[in-house]
């Protein structure tokens, strides 16, 4: 574990990922002086998801649009931009729970809790049904996040009826997304297939 994540990258694409991983470490320190220690905190957590993908050997481009994604989610909330434009959460919910709902479905795959569902006889539409539950399970445990932040944090975290009834929408959506791509996911990634100089076609 430790050697996968302390390798050094390979081809730009790698790197590309773990220049997204150093500016969510910087951002820790930005946000933290900037806007306070919670928004620094969030920035912490997501620099530590941020490592997930590497530890999983994904392809650095799948590597690269989550680190992306959750960065533009972290920032929005710190930024305030959820609540001066109100449409902004549905497409980063999209993208983020999807992305999330993939990465949880390929945890519990390696680590024996799920079948991976390339052994099964209909494996698209079983990793997407998988991986849908997982992206609306996740979309429900975000709501009550937001919840207990707006109740006992912040008051000005937006909760509704019709703000988290859209979020569980579109995030399942991007999770029923997610799974029907969830080969491309799960495909060989340049470690595996081996590491080029490079800018490999393979790495995307």
């Amino acid at each position: 574990m430790i050697h996968t994540l302390l390798r050094r990258p390979s081809g730009v694409a790698e790197a590309t990922a773990d220049a997204l991983r150093a500016l969510a470490v910087v951002g820790i320190v930005v946000a933290g002086i900037g806007w306070g220690p919670m928004s620094g905190l969030s920035l912490a957590v997501v620099a530590v998801a941020m490592l997930l993908p590497r530890f999983l050997e994904l392809r650095p481009s799948v590597d690269i649009a989550f680190g992306a994604v959750v960065l533009v989610a972290v920032w929005s909330s710190v930024l305030g931009i959820y609540i001066t434009t109100r449409w902004w959460d549905l497409p980063v919910h999209f993208l983020t729970n999807g992305l999330c709902a993939a990465l949880l479905y390929i945890v519990l795959v390696q680590f024996g809790i799920l079948a991976d569902a390339g052994t099964l006889p209909r494996p698209v539409l079983s990793a997407a049904v998988v991986t849908t539950a997982l992206g609306l399970a996740l979309g429900v445990l975000w709501e009550v996040f937001e919840w207990v932040g707006h109740t006992f944090l912040d008051p000005e975290i937006f909760v509704g009826y019709n703000d988290s009834i859209g979020d569980l929408v579109w995030g399942g959506a991007g999770a029923l997304l997610a799974g029907c791509g969830m080969h491309y996911f799960t495909g060989p990634s340049t470690d595996r297939a081996g590491r080029t100089a490079g800018l490999d076609p393979a790495d995307f």
